[in-house]
Order: structure tokens, then sequence, then C-alpha cells
């Protein structure tokens, strides 16, 4: 239960379902470092879920994913390009510039904290093939992004486009992979490889798991070095099988995407909720399990002192985070408030 936090889907506890299994795991000896029949068994079921044989490394933070899908895809003389909003930029302090050797992140504007394919081919052209430059090596881009945005497949395959003509690599920052298919109503396959994305750092943890993350590798080209990387940057667990059985649990039976789902339907009811409300502006499109809404101070001050959290951004602008535990009632309760004070 959520209750009254909206301030991130990291609040919350683990899926029921995730956490039997665990427990259930709990006993008996197995190999570690991954040598083990669950974490064989999670790969068939990675394949599966994507529709095509994908290598797969488990990790146990977002962070983590990112930094070794990035460092596996830029050398350290080269750069990524990404929206200036992305959490690789803003709040991963300098970890994929640190596993990468140097690599550096170019920054780029978008609305809705989404990257347009003709802005990031002309920033592209804009690094001369030179050894005083940089080399252009790889695109990252966040589904669902930091706004709570999601890329329709279409945006995927313009990007793509752009980042192969010139022999870049694309990697999808899937923290919040799951809303996004769920947002989408498409495939993991559709939403990835299909779209052209070298690489993913799919996320469960932000969807009921403990901890547990993935990079997951559409591009073998890729996986040079990445278990010498993974190991050398201390992401390598060794009680393994308890990462490999929260994916095992995850993917089953589509359970990740019923998360989601559930996540992104409040967020939705909310959405719908508050752009009704005409001391309310909502500040990006509820495409997935987030709300960025503009209310003034005192409806603010209001949910606080009636014990609702959620983060502020100044102005007026607050995200509300709705999450797989986040009930119906949990929105009501957040409604009537809001509304108590407006009227």
């Amino acid at each position: 239960m959520t209750g009254k936090n909206f301030a991130s889907d990291n609040i919350t506890g683990v899926a029921r379902e995730i956490m039997a299994r665990l427990v259930a795991e709990n006993d008996g000896a197995c190999l570690p470092y991954g040598d083990d029949a669950y974490t064989k068994a999670v790969e068939v079921a990675f394949n599966k879920t994507f529709e095509t044989d994908v290598s797969v490394m488990l990790v146990s933070t977002g962070t983590a994913a990112n930094a070794l899908a990035l460092a596996c895809s830029c050398p350290p003389y080269g750069t990524v390009f990404c929206h200036n909003e992305a959490h690789i930029e803003r709040e991963e302090g300098g970890a994929v510039e640190h596993l990468a050797g140097g690599a550096r992140l170019v920054p780029l504007a978008g609305a809705d904290a989404k990257l347009d394919a003709g802005s990031l081919d002309a920033a592209i052209r804009a690094y001369l093939p030179s050894a005083h430059f940089f080399r252009p090596a790889a695109v990252s881009i966040t589904q669902a992004t930091e706004f709570g945005t999601v890329y329709s497949l279409a945006e995927i395959r313009a990007i793509a486009d752009v980042a192969h003509g010139h022999d870049l690599k694309l990697h999808m920052d899937g923290a919040r992979f799951a809303n996004a298919v769920a947002s989408q109503d498409c495939s993991a396959a559709e939403m990835s490889w299909k779209a052209g994305v070298d690489v993913l750092s799919f996320g469960a943890t932000k969807n009921g798991a403990m901890a547990a993350e993935s990079v997951v590798f559409f591009d073998r080209s890729l996986l040079a070095g990445a278990a010498e990387l993974r190991k050398r940057a201390g992401m390598l667990w060794s009680k393994h099988r308890f990462l490999a059985v929260q994916w095992d649990a995850y993917l089953a039976d589509g359970l990740w995407l019923r998360l989601a789902k559930s996540a992104n339907d409040r967020a939705r009811a909310l959405g719908d909720a508050l752009a009704t409300l005409q001391s309310a502006e909502l500040a990006h499109p509820v495409q997935a399990n987030e709300v960025f809404v503009r209310l003034p101070d005192a409806a603010l001050d209001r949910l606080e002192a009636d014990g609702f959290e959620f983060y502020r951004y100044g102005g007026g602008l607050i995200r509300l985070v709705a999450s797989f535990a986040t009930t119906e009632t949990d929105v009501a309760a957040l409604l009537a408030s809001l509304k108590a004070c407006l009227n």
C-alpha cells in the first residue's frame, strides 16, 4: 500500500508474487555468480519476452544498468547524446562517464523530455571527424521519460535511423520500460529491437521488484568486455539466484505488464481528474505512471498538511507518481483533499 505517498514508485514494498518466490527459493544451496539453474531459466524467459535470442546481464540498480550498457556502447573518447533531463545526465553522479573511462554526455533539448530525430541529426553532424574532437558513439533515450511521456514506436524508429545512419548505437533507459509498453499496448520486442534499439536497460525495481535491473543486449557486438566491466565495477552478485528469481517471477504470466498497467491506470485517472480543475494545469501529457501538474502553493501546503507526499519543483509544479500498489482509494483521497482546498 502506498497510502498518501505519491513521491515515487521507489517507495513501495515488493510485489507479493515476487516476494513469495524469494521466500520459496531461499532454502538450499546453488552455485554463485550466475552459474545457477535459476539464472539459466530466466535467460530463457527473457528470450521468450523479447521474441528473440538475447544476451542479458542482471544487476541490482538502474544506475549500474545504464552505466554498463553505455560503457559497452561508447569508448573513452566517445560521446553519448541524450536529453538534458535524462537520468544519466542529471542524477547518476557521473556513473556513465566513470565506467566508460571518460566518455562525454551531450545533453540536448526537446519537448516533454523527448529527443527529436531532426535535432539529434544536426547535433551529431556538428562533430567533425577529427582527433581533436570526441567521437559520436551512442544515443540514449529514456522510456518512459523523466516527465512521464512515452516515445511512440515511430519516434523510436526515427531516432534509431538517425543513430544507425551515423554508425552510432541506440541505448534505451527502460527503468519504466514496463509502463511504456503497457501505455503503447505493444510488445516488448516492438518497443526494443524491432524499433532499432541495440541495448536496453530493463528495470523491475520501480514496478514491484526488490532490487532487480537488467542489461539486455540485442546487438551481440556490444558484449566484448561486458562481463569484465560488470565484475570490475562491482555489479556481479555472488548470490545471483536472488536476482534471477525476482526476474523469473516478474516475467512469468505477464506479471510485469499487469503491475505496470495498474500504475498507469491510477496515474491517468488522477491526470484526468486534475484536468477538470480550474486551478490545476497539467505540465505534460500523462502517458505512463507520472503526473506533472501546477497547483497553487496554498493547495500544495494543504496537501502536505493532510499527509500527502510528492516532489516540488518550484513555481507550483509537482510530480505525482502512481505505483503498482497505488489504489483507487489512494487517488480518491488525494483528489478529495485537493478539492476541499480549492473550493
